[in-house]
Parts: C-alpha cells; structure tokens; sequence
C-alpha cells in the first residue's frame, strides 16, 4: 500500500500535473472493477454572480428510487483529486446509499487557494438543496454531506452553513486542523501513506502560507469552530494509523458536546487513504457499506 499509494510532494505546475496523475493512476490500480449504476451523468452547477460553474457529476442508483441526494467531495489535499480519481468510490457510494451521488469537482490548489474550495462546496449544496433537486429528481429536504480527508475538511464547514438544510454530514478521515499537534500526528508522522511533512504540505498549498496561522478561521480549520450546535447528524470513520485520526475524534467529541448526534467509528487496522482501495482491501468495502446505511437512515427518516 504504501509503496502504491503514499503522497508525494510538488513544486512546479509539471509536478503537480504528475502527482494528479499518479492519485488517478492509483484508484484505478487499487479501485477495483467498475460497480454498475442506473445512469450517470456530467452536470454542472452554475454560480449565481454567473462565473465559472463547477463541474460534477452525479449517479443514480441501480433499480432503485433514489430519495435524497448525498453530496461527495474528494480527498487529496486540496490540490489533487478529480471526478474520475473518485468514480469507483461514488459509484459504490451511490449503490449503497440508495441516493443519487453528486460528486463535485472543486476548485483545486495551488490554481484556487482557500477559500475557493470552500466557496464551491457551499455551492454545491446550495443547489443540491435547491434547483439541483428539481434537476435530477430527488427530494430536496432530504439531501446529506460527505467526504474524505480533504474533502471531510470541506464536507465539515459545509455542513456548519448549512446545518438546516441538510440531513446528515458523512466525513471520513477528515484533516481539520493545521496545527497538526495531536499525538497521531507523534505517534504516525513516518507512515508513508500520509507523513506529517506530506499533511503540512497540503495545508501550506491550500492556505498559501509557510506557517500555521495562529488563530485559522474555522471555515479552514473546523476544529476551531466554536458554534457547533444544530449541526447534522455526524458519521466520523477515522483510521487507526493516521496522523488525521485524532482530527476526527476531537471533532466527534466537540460535536456530541455541542448536542450533535454523533457515529464514531475506528477502523483501527487501516491507514489514510483506505476508502479508494476497494478492489484490494475488504475493509474499504466495510467503509462503504457503513456510509451508505448511515445514508439510507439519515435520508428516509
């Protein structure tokens, strides 16, 4: 695994351009076969001020009825990851879940820094909450939030502006804090598949700063937010060894403290990054089933 898939750093658009292939390249050696769905389909989700819209793409689930929808943004640092890296994953996701997937192809750095993601996730639940529903046939009140590692980050502020509109918030691994002083981070900053030096260059990227800032805004940092009350219901899948594992268990504990319902689950065997490795590793597969069952309940209740 982690001569397969470990994280790498980059310095010039050449480089990046490599390292964004190589996390494609990745999901398709450790994804596994193409799950079938009903239908997929490219959208895009326009801005109302009429600038760039945002790509994504949603799928239906096979023979079923989907009731609500549930949103999906990438991990990868906020500087990797795209549409075709995460279709194994949304597909099974989609399957799962018995809801339509809309995963959103956001705004990367180091192009579009923080907050530019942030800005296109809200978007996208502005409209999956909104017209997108009348677009792809689902209900619009019954619509949850995911994502994984970078994209739990922003699954995470989406779900606090818009805590009303929204059934539940899904975050696997979630980065949440560039302080990065946790003990995960002590006890596993050497695992290949997520060093500490390679979380800071995720965070240095997205921020466009050297150092952590003393006070981040929680719409960076969500373990900084201070008004969590009305929050979703929260599904926490953290990894036992991960330097981001103690990331989602204070925000699991900050949430339950502020009144949230929340699911909290350690897959204590596994490693950052897991959810894409569905064709090698069974325990991406138990990761799936759990988040969709989580989806069902949150949607149809």
């Amino acid at each position: 695994m982690a001569d397969a898939a470990a994280l790498f750093e980059a310095n010039s658009a050449e480089e990046f351009a490599a390292m964004r292939d190589d996390y494609l390249q990745t999901a398709i050696r450790l994804g596994g076969a193409i799950e079938p769905v009903e239908r997929v389909e490219d959208i895009v989700i326009g801005r109302p001020d009429g600038g760039p819209a945002v790509p994504a793409r949603a799928y239906w689930p096979k023979a079923l009825e989907a009731v609500g929808a549930l949103v999906w943004l990438h991990g990868g640092g906020w500087c990797i990851g795209d549409l075709e890296g995460f279709d194994r994953v949304c597909r099974s996701l989609c399957n799962a879940a018995a809801a339509v997937v809309v995963s959103v192809d956001y705004r990367l750095a180091p192009e579009h820094r923080y907050p530019a993601a942030v800005q296109d996730a809200d978007l996208a639940v502005a409209w999956a909450t909104g017209h997108g529903a009348e677009q792809l046939a689902y209900d619009a009140s019954r619509v949850a939030v995911g994502g994984d590692s970078a994209g739990g980050n922003l699954a995470a502020v989406a779900a606090l502006h818009a805590r009303d509109a929204l059934r539940a918030q899904l975050l696997v691994y979630p980065a949440l804090d560039p302080a990065m002083e946790s003990a995960s981070y002590d006890e596993f900053g050497d695992v290949p598949l997520l060093t500490r030096d390679a979380m800071a260059f995720c965070w240095r990227t997205y921020l466009g700063s050297e150092d952590p800032p003393v006070a981040p805004e929680p719409d960076a940092a969500p373990l900084h937010a201070t008004e969590l009350a009305g929050a979703p219901p929260a599904y926490i899948a953290v990894a036992g060894h991960d330097v981001l594992r103690d990331d989602g268990v204070a925000y699991a504990r900050a949430l339950e403290e502020a009144g949230v319902d929340v699911t909290l689950r350690d897959f204590d065997d596994m490693s950052h990054g897991f959810l894409r490795w569905g064709g090698v590793v069974d325990r991406a597969r138990e990761l799936i089933a759990e988040l969709g069952a989580h989806t069902r309940e949150a949607l149809r209740a």
